[in-house]
């Protein structure tokens, strides 16, 4: 079978590419030839990524240089867009990672991280689309750079990766976008709340993914799951905040119930 037919290199290709353009339509091309068929899993080397394709704007700077954000004006406002279109952005590149750093798994597993990745590139075009009309693009503003980290932490076990990136970074967003349309529906911006209301939605899909190949994977090394997830927060996330959480969103998402106490801190 010619390598054009072998996914893994088509998905290390959609990971490695910087240009914003050609990802998205990469992306999208990939998804598509996926859907009809024309993909195999070869047995292939992993090439280790340790640095995804992006370009070279944002500046990746720590949390301290980050633009203010917020309603108080436009600046402000888009400044909170680009925020959100950044981690869209980024979830494109963890998407195509899981797909392509992890080997030997379900036909399904491949299927739904290839759909994340094409909903994470529709969701951030409806970002910088908006983005577009108050005058600025994707890279005009500074970003924050650590969000690759835990793809690096949890590049040795997809067990580990699908705990803690879309079960705790990923679905953290569950929590806070609720309270961001919120704002954006009180400042009288229906347009902002449609789209958030729409990358709710997948969101709520892309964490019961995660959750459901992480129960998957403690299932077929005979571990309990709750305990499982718990144990691994502890261990790589030692300073995670528990707190309020949006506990509807994430009993969708795949969390049980045991989880739910956990992370708000009541169990």
């Amino acid at each position: 079978m010619p390598e054009e037919h072998d996914l893994y290199p088509q998905a290390r290709a959609c990971l490695s590419v910087c240009d914003v353009d050609t990802k998205l339509s990469l992306t999208r091309a990939t998804a598509e030839r996926w859907r009809q068929g024309d993909f195999i899993l070869a047995e292939s080397g992993v090439v280790a990524v340790d640095e995804p394709g992006r370009p070279d704007k944002p500046e990746l700077v720590e949390r301290q240089g980050l633009a203010k954000r917020g309603m108080q004006n436009i600046k402000a406002r888009a400044a909170l867009i680009h925020a959100l279109c950044h981690i869209e952005f980024n979830a494109i590149n963890l998407a195509w990672d899981a797909v392509y750093r992890f080997r030997e798994l379900p036909s399904r597993y491949y299927a739904d991280w290839i759909q994340v990745a094409d909903e994470e590139a529709y969701h951030f075009t409806l970002l910088r689309d908006y983005l577009k009309t108050l005058g600025y693009d994707y890279g005009d503003f500074t970003a924050h750079g650590g969000l690759w980290k835990m793809a690096l932490e949890t590049a040795h076990d997809p067990l580990v990766r699908m705990a803690l990136v879309p079960r705790v970074l990923e679905a953290r967003g569950l929590d806070v976008t609720p309270g961001i349309m919120a704002r954006f529906r009180k400042a009288g911006y229906q347009e902002v709340v449609d789209i958030l209301e729409i990358i709710q939605r997948d969101e709520v899909g892309h964490v019961e993914i995660g959750s459901r190949w992480f129960v998957y994977l403690c299932e077929q090394r005979g571990l309990n799951s709750e305990v499982k997830f718990c144990e691994l927060l502890e261990e790589y996330m030692k300073a995670y905040k528990k707190g309020p959480i949006d506990r509807d969103a994430r009993r969708r998402a795949g969390f049980s119930e045991q989880e739910l106490d956990y992370l708000d801190g009541t169990g």
